[in-house]
């Protein structure tokens, strides 16, 4: 970006913020779709015209959208717990989220889904309906914004063709990035000719592919079940992208497309390359027809991958394995978990301050690398 205002210095990307969807979301779909449009359901205990209390876990609060006879969670949030509004977080007004994003020196958030991060239907006609129509209820909510919000595509991958047909519309739109699941999405692994033709176009529109934690399979386990295998199903996918992308060439067919590892944190980035690196060793180059590294930051270079940290975590020992050129991070919008970090700016400057990390660190990951990588 060229045209950032004065105290450069002191703005940020925020690479990994969210919104709630809403009624809204839906409007979009084709008069043949209306078959398709979520409905909201909540449990008989739940009042849904009062605003839950104060302190209550939204986890204990819930509504539903009903998806295709599916329940998927539909959170009421908590206003001071997540530093945010109902207006905010669903995008009904956009001057507040832009004020809100300079009390926090930002200056570009890149919008990533809240319902969508897992799959919400196993049937395709209405996976592309959804998907559709909220990538134009974004993108029309995005326009007041004056590409300060920037958004993620959502591509219906069960039909390449129409997938790319979002591309182009995504591109045209505002969008900087597509949106990937790392695990078997649409009955395909990343690695997959199936996908060759979407990377083929993200490469051509130049929009990097992200890999947010999340499930590209419809996931119906009870809540009282899932939480055993959470991290199995949401937090490993990335990862498991992360090492397929590395060990067997797709990157290297695909040279200019940027690679992004979202909401996953970093520490596991020098273990993962550390492995690649020993199994290439063993099996031999040939084996899989990927890069060959000779330094595990060679991984991420050699690649074009990003990933976002946390603040707090060892950011010294993972500079070194990952090159400060490499990382990004993220608020976590509106999400007020464990991956909330709406103060990461000064988060890192009280790091750098301390001399856990350089300056220059902290200006690449807070705002240089965003802009890169999302090409903004």
């Amino acid at each position: 970006m060229n045209d950032m205002a004065i105290d450069d210095k002191l703005w940020t990307i925020d690479s990994d913020a969210h919104i709630d969807e809403t009624e809204d979301s839906w409007n979009y779909l084709r008069p043949e779709e209306q078959q398709f449009m979520p409905t909201t359901a909540v449990p008989k205990h739940v009042d849904p015209t009062k605003t839950p209390p104060k302190g209550v876990s939204a986890a204990h609060i819930t509504r539903y959208w009903m998806i295709d006879g599916h329940r998927r969670p539909r959170f009421y949030r908590d206003d001071e717990r997540t530093k945010t509004t109902v207006e905010t977080r669903e995008l009904f007004d956009v001057p507040a989220r832009l004020r809100q994003m300079d009390e926090m020196h930002c200056k570009v958030q890149v919008l990533y889904p809240s319902l969508f991060l897992v799959q919400v239907t196993d049937n395709p006609a209405s996976d592309l309906a959804l998907k559709r129509s909220y990538n134009r209820w974004l993108a029309d909510r995005c326009q007041a914004s004056g590409g300060r919000l920037r958004w993620v595509c959502l591509p219906g991958l069960d039909n390449i063709e129409q997938s790319i047909e979002e591309l182009r519309f995504a591109k045209a739109n505002g969008a900087c990035a597509v949106m990937k699941k790392g695990d078997r999405e649409a009955g395909h692994w990343v690695n997959e000719e199936y996908y060759y033709p979407f990377y083929e176009e993200c490469q051509r529109l130049d929009l990097p592919v992200v890999f947010h934690i999340g499930a590209g399979v419809l996931d119906t386990t009870s809540s009282r079940e899932f939480p055993w295998g959470r991290f199995t199903k949401l937090g490993v996918p990335p990862m498991h992208a992360f090492y397929n992308l590395a060990m067997f060439g797709t990157t290297k067919r695909f040279p200019s497309v940027r690679w992004g590892f979202i909401e996953a944190g970093s520490s596991w980035i020098p273990f993962m390359a550390y492995d690649i690196m020993r199994r290439l060793a063993t099996m031999g180059a040939d084996f899989t027809a990927g890069h060959t590294y000779e330094d595990i930051s060679e991984v991420m270079t050699k690649n074009n991958f990003y990933a976002t940290c946390q603040v707090d975590e060892d950011l010294p020992y993972i500079i070194r394995h990952t090159t400060e050129d490499r990382l990004l991070v993220g608020s976590d919008y509106c999400h007020a978990d464990s991956a909330g970090e709406m103060d990461f700016n000064p988060l890192l400057q009280a790091r750098a301050a301390k001399g856990d990390i350089s300056q220059q660190a902290v200006r690449k990951i807070a705002y240089e690398n965003g802009v890169k990588f999302y090409g903004l």
